[in-house]
């Protein structure tokens, strides 16, 4: 049995893992894009370490784009299999694969238009909208914890990985030829306990080998009890203290639903400020209402809310924005008012304009929820820049920036290393992924300590026996 790495090898995006058995079938794990501006990934999405006719199944762990937006561009090239996902992230690809489709055709006739002026040849979308319906035809939906044979010995069961809604760990449960089982995980994306929303995560069955994602490798978040005071400290500084703008860049799937939901809990409780919140993202508005047709994800505290507010992610104050025209509005705002915007890095999308115009004034407040990657806006207002171009434009950052790494859907090194305890004993090798390089190493180092004997850090295109 071999698994070849092809993405999120060294890389934090891009995720997607092949497994050959010995009989020759393919199993994918995760088919994602690659999101940065590392030139080295220049051609990533381009071109696939494989033939996409030769896969024989795809298993997604999640819905993220840097899980899943090559999915369509795999069955464009001639995949013909299934597509094994939960039922919540099934749901979701439909809004998001949608959604990056869109944003590719969009792409591709603007960069067009520009090369025109100087012969160039045109540029042309990995898939189109087009693509997609094709696509989620080949979804099949699973339960969490249920075993299902996607062939003769061979077995795949999801368990809660508590990162987004739907997010999954995976594991492969596979029958060798003397009759005994060797089982592969994947954890996908390891979410963190006690998080609004979700349920904390579920530790998967022993498994002989396992491919672990390092994202936050190397550090140790901010403890959870402060955290919606905190959050509420920054609006009441910003908004009441200074009238300010308070710019949220955030994910549209699961970092917005969950800041929404401690922004219903402030209102509720009577400790929010009267000021407008605005969610600027259509795919945030779609994925909201996704979120609401999966209460099977949720956990034991939001059920409980839900006794005395039927609508968690919605009150008086909050407006969701969906036309272009309404979000250009927003620029000419009189007063304070917390925008919620895509994409979380701030490198496209309607939180690039917001940005913008959002960067030059000291009143306002840049507050940084997640991670975003290297040479991205907010990976360099996070290492600290004093400004940014945008647009063409150079802009001075007199805004405050604040992050504050507690919201992130990832585990800290602790974190994951408790989702992997009682993995030492069985396991024979782990293998990390899904992180950049000082990272894996330095949770390679922490691995170690806590019993694993054999940890490695593969390369782009590697591939192992096992």
């Amino acid at each position: 049995m071999q698994i070849k790495f092809c993405g999120a090898a060294r890389e934090v995006t891009g995720s997607c893992h092949l497994i050959t058995l010995d009989d020759g079938y393919k199993i994918l794990l995760d088919c994602g894009l690659y999101q940065g501006r590392n030139d080295d990934m220049k051609n990533f999405n381009e071109k696939f370490l494989f033939n996409p006719a030769e896969i024989d199944c795809l298993i997604l762990s999640h819905a993220h784009i840097d899980h899943t937006g090559r999915v369509p561009k795999l069955v464009k090239d001639g995949y013909k299999g299934r597509i094994y996902a939960t039922h919540a992230t099934r749901s979701l690809c439909a809004i998001m694969l949608t959604d990056s489709a869109y944003i590719q055709e969009k792409d591709a006739e603007w960069y067009n238009k520009k090369r025109r002026k100087g012969n160039e040849p045109a540029r042309v979308p990995l898939y189109e909208s087009k693509h997609v319906k094709p696509t989620m035809d080949r979804f099949v939906g699973l339960h969490y914890r249920g075993w299902t044979q996607i062939k003769e010995g061979v077995e795949l069961q999801f368990r809660d990985a508590g990162h987004i809604l739907g997010s999954a760990s995976v594991v492969l449960r596979i029958k060798q030829k003397d009759g005994n089982y060797k089982t592969i995980g994947f954890t996908g994306d390891i979410g963190r306990p006690n998080r609004p929303i979700l349920r904390d995560p579920q530790p998967m069955v022993e498994c002989d080998h396992i491919i672990c994602e390092s994202t936050y490798g190397d550090r140790l978040h901010e403890l959870p009890p402060n955290e919606i005071e905190r959050f509420l400290n920054i609006i009441q500084h910003t908004c009441v203290h200074k009238k300010g703008k308070l710019l949220i860049p955030a994910f549209s799937v699961g970092r917005t639903q969950e800041i929404v939901y401690m922004l219903d809990q402030l209102e509720t409780a009577g400790k929010l400020p009267r000021i407008p919140v605005f969610v600027d993202s259509p795919l945030a508005v779609n994925a909201t209402t996704v979120f609401g047709s999966h209460p099977e994800c949720y956990d034991s505290d939001l059920h409980e809310y839900l006794l005395t507010d039927d609508n968690p992610f919605g009150f008086s104050d909050l407006q969701y924005v969906r036309k272009a025209e309404k979000s250009k509005s927003l620029n000419h705002l009189d007063g304070p008012a917390i925008i919620i915007s895509a994409s979380g890095m701030m490198n496209a999308g309607r939180s690039k304009h917001h940005l913008r115009n959002t960067i030059g004034n000291g009143k306002n407040t840049i507050f940084i929820v997640g991670y975003c990657a290297p040479n991205t806006p907010g990976g360099k207002l996070r290492d600290g820049a004093e400004g940014l171009k945008l647009f063409g434009e150079y802009h001075e950052v007199k805004a405050q920036v604040v992050i504050m790494d507690s919201f992130s859907a990832h585990g800290d090194y602790k974190e994951m290393i408790d989702f992997l305890d009682g993995q030492q004993q069985n396991c024979q090798s782990i293998h990390l992924v899904h992180g950049t390089i000082d990272r894996m190493e330095t949770f390679s180092g922490h691995l170690k300590e806590a019993g694993f004997n054999k940890v490695h850090v593969p390369k782009l295109g590697e591939s192992i026996d096992v």
